[in-house]
């Protein structure tokens, strides 16, 4: 089967790469371009693990093609720090201690900065269901919860 050719631009920089026509999102992510940081939980959109945007919408990149990334804008968790600075809810899930295995970190990372770039203020119930696609076996949510809280009110302050 004949390889498509992909241009698209992921965490700011354009990128190039052939990927075969059935081959997922999460799959050329890892395998054809190193960025190892979304993970696949479940291959079925389930767990959001391999959570991605795509031109800013939250999506499962286990769910999608990587042809479909052609000319489109993706940003994954190795695009959320500046250099070696983490961005403020990566320092915010340290300071709460809201990972443990790792696993499902990087899409929630995402899916959080997903909803304070939609929502800078949202509720409590708001990041709940605004997470529920995203499954953790490890810390319960209470912590991931107190984390993008905290980050909201201190990016409210800042800006």
């Amino acid at each position: 089967m004949s390889k498509i050719h992909v241009t698209t631009t992921i965490n700011g920089d354009e990128v190039e790469y052939l990927c075969d026509p059935r081959e997922t999102m999460l799959d050329v992510l890892r395998d054809r371009l190193g960025l190892t940081g979304a993970k696949e939980g479940c291959g079925t959109g389930d767990c959001g693990a391999c959570s991605v945007t795509l031109d800013g919408r939250l999506v499962c990149s286990c769910l999608m093609l990587g042809a479909e990334a052609e000319g489109r804008e993706l940003t994954t968790i190795e695009g959320m720090a500046t250099g070696e600075d983490l961005h403020p809810l990566q320092q915010k899930f340290i300071e709460y201690a809201a990972l443990q295995c790792g696993i499902c970190t990087p899409g929630i990372l995402v899916a959080t900065k997903a909803l304070l770039e939609k929502n800078p203020d949202p509720t409590e119930t708001e990041v709940r269901y605004w997470l529920a696609g995203n499954l953790c076996r490890c810390t319960g949510y209470d912590k991931i919860i107190r984390a993008v809280m905290d980050t909201a009110a201190d990016m409210r302050e800042a800006s």
